[in-house]
This record gives C-alpha cells, sequence and structure tokens, in this order.
C-alpha cells in the first residue's frame, strides 16, 4: 500500500495491490483517515462500507493496483473514489435472493448523497459523495 497525505489535510490517496486483503486494508485506511479528520462514527461506518464495495468490484473487474481516495470538497462533502484499469463503467443490477454479488452498486447508490463513474486515461473511476456531519 502506498499513501499520500496532502500537507492541508484535504485529501488522502492510496493505491493498493490487486489482492483480496485490499478491501480489508482500503476500509481500514478511511476509517483512520475519516478518524484523523474527527469525522469517525456512521459516517465512517457508511464510507468503509461503500468504499469496500467498489474496491471489491474493482478486484473482479479489473487488473493491476486500485486507488483509493478521500477528499473533502467542502465543509459539508466528502468525495470517495476507487480507480482500476478496467474501462467500462460498473452498471447497476437487479441482484435476486439467491445471487451472491450484485448489490454493492446499489448499496452506493441508495446510500451516496451522489455517484457516479468517468474513464481516465487507463481506466475508470467510480466515485461518491457523503455529507460531513455538522
Amino acid at each position: 500500500m502506498i499513501g499520500v497525505l496532502d500537507p492541508e489535510g484535504g485529501c488522502v490517496e492510496w493505491t493498493f495491490p490487486p489482492e483480496p486483503g485490499a478491501v480489508r486494508i482500503a476500509r481500514r485506511s478511511v476509517r483512520d483517515a475519516l478518524h484523523g479528520w474527527r469525522l469517525d462514527g456512521d459516517l465512517g461506518d457508511v464510507a468503509a462500507l461503500l468504499v469496500s464495495e467498489l474496491v471489491t468490484n474493482s478486484l473482479c473487474h479489473g487488473s493491476g493496483p486500485i486507488g483509493v481516495r478521500v477528499a473533502r470538497l467542502d465543509p459539508a462533502i466528502l468525495r470517495f473514489e476507487v480507480s482500476d484499469s478496467h474501462p467500462e463503467p460498473p452498471r447497476e443490477r437487479a441482484a435476486g435472493p439467491e445471487d451472491e454479488g450484485g448489490r454493492g452498486l446499489q448499496l452506493v447508490a441508495c446510500s451516496a448523497q451522489r455517484w457516479g463513474t468517468r474513464r481516465g486515461r487507463s481506466g475508470k473511476t467510480v466515485w461518491f459523495e457523503l455529507a460531513q456531519p455538522g
């Protein structure tokens, strides 16, 4: 894992290897960053869950390193981004009761204020925004 913290404290980024342990480490890294900004509690729980879903999607559908970025856009909004090398944007799908997957983007769509995707030079980024408490 490689991490970079903005000197102003408004942004943190990590790059994780494409290994199953990346999900756990990404979740912990996001929680630690939010704790450092004194944004614990429910926000940390939701953010960690949604980031872990997106990192899992990257592991399943991409290859190569996985980037995770958290940025304080303004006093009210946090943006979380997960990037990978797979160029196709994810698609929401309706998962049946017996399906083992397919609910990650539904969780993101239901829990985030906004979410979306953007193409990069060599892949894509899936992002979501959450309101900061207070």
